[in-house]
């Protein structure tokens, strides 16, 4: 089978869309298709990069130099000029200007292809696509709506309206969900969730849980006394980190801990201003840009992991972290208590006591950390498999063709 495979934005390391490509295209590539990823910026790490087509954007939000303005030269068609102009206007054009720019690329190449697989793109470029009978469906990890109503009650009167705007894409990508005949999903939660939020039917939706490299990451000796780590983007309000922090603050007071912070933190962002409240950075530590290894072995060195997420539509860092063998505190939130199972203890979202009560729990019980982790490692080798999901994936292909061929004809 000859797969296109769709990423507005791919960050190649700790979670998120360029992971998911990254190990997606490995597994369907060791069952034998053909797959071609074609992502903007930032552009995934594959395994093998002859496999990736890069569909520049002006690449607008770069780490280095966020909301930047292109010089003239840059520019190089209309969906240029538009993508900047959306971005003046607070909006955020990235999934809608990806799918012109990589329908307009597919269009020459259709009969190269057998089926488009999008990756949480969902934008109207798609739809031409579709109508020249073009075999597509998508994936969508969950609905950002649930990120829409996190920030907005995070933000202030005055940021409401700009929130507002940045999350424009939003109702797109409700509309180009209900136009297609396929979407993959990582859970029943999120399942449930886009069926409620994007008005699709259910049974256009297929779950496939993510999965994890279980060789890569796995226990390892010498866990460090009194570490916690999370990964999260700490700047989101979704994430729930500032609960996290304050548990922190309290927890020192009684006992060593440590906690590490897989994120990148805005200079003077909420986080970095939260830690300074708190009086807590020599016991804060932030790394970000770890390559795999480095973030399985520093999951493997935690005491436990901690997820306190407002919301989730799955979460791979939580499945790393069992398959390292490494105790879970995680909030009772979307997703997570699905992928958790009774391998971690679950709090109410939100909660800094609930938190608080159940990290001191964990760290203090070596007994409770020891069965906690050894279930969730079981249960990372039994339900999590990058193979395993590749070829669920492939049978959802198989339908799509089918139904798309029984369509034409």
């Amino acid at each position: 089978m000859r797969i296109a495979l769709l990423s507005y934005r791919s960050k190649p390391h700790c979670g998120g869309q360029g992971v998911y490509v990254r190990h997606l295209s490995r597994g369907l590539s060791e069952l034998g298709h053909d797959v071609e990823v074609l992502s903007g910026q930032p552009y995934p790490d594959l395994d093998d990069p002859g496999r990736l087509t890069k569909v520049p954007s002006l690449d607008l939000y770069r780490e280095s130099d966020p909301f930047r303005t292109p010089r003239l030269g840059e520019y190089r068609d209309a969906i240029d000029l538009f993508e900047t102009g959306a971005m003046w206007t607070a909006g955020f054009p990235e999934p809608l200007t990806f799918s012109l720019r990589a329908a307009r690329l597919l269009r020459g190449r259709a009969s190269d292809f057998d089926v488009v697989h999008d990756n949480q793109c969902l934008g109207y470029g798609l739809l031409g696509l579709q109508r020249a009978g073009v075999p597509l469906l998508a994936t969508v990890h969950h609905p950002i709506t649930r990120d829409r109503v996190a920030d907005l009650a995070a933000a202030s009167w005055r940021r409401k309206l700009a929130v507002r705007r940045w999350y424009g894409f939003v109702t797109m990508q409700a509309r180009v969900a209900r136009r297609l005949p396929r979407l993959i999903t990582v859970s029943q939660a999120s399942a449930g969730d886009i069926a409620e939020d994007f008005r699709v039917a259910q049974e256009r939706l297929t779950t496939i849980p993510l999965g994890v490299d279980t060789e890569l990451f796995r226990p390892a000796g010498g866990r460090v006394p009194g570490r916690i780590v999370a990964v999260a983007s700490a700047d989101v309000p979704l994430k729930g980190v500032r609960h996290l922090l304050e548990s922190v603050a309290k927890l020192r007071v009684e006992r060593d801990v440590e906690l590490v912070l897989v994120s990148k933190l805005a200079d003077d962002g909420p986080t970095r201003r939260l830690i300074d409240e708190l009086a807590i950075g020599d016991v804060v530590r932030a790394v970000h840009g770890l390559a795999d290894d480095e973030l399985a072995g520093l999951l493997a060195s935690a005491e436990v992991a901690c997820v306190p997420s407002l919301y989730e539509g799955f979460s791979l860092p939580t499945v790393e972290a069992m398959a390292c063998g490494t105790p879970l505190v995680v909030s009772r939130a979307g997703a997570l208590p699905e992928v958790v199972g009774d391998c971690g203890r679950l709090v109410p979202p939100g909660d800094t006591e609930a938190l608080t009560r159940e990290l001191a729990t964990v760290l203090d019980d070596r007994e409770l950390r020891g069965r906690l982790g050894d279930a969730g490692r079981a249960r990372a080798l039994e339900r999590y498999s990058w193979r395993s999901v590749a070829a669920s994936t492939v049978d959802v292909y198989r339908e799509v063709i089918d139904r798309t061929r029984r369509k034409a004809g």
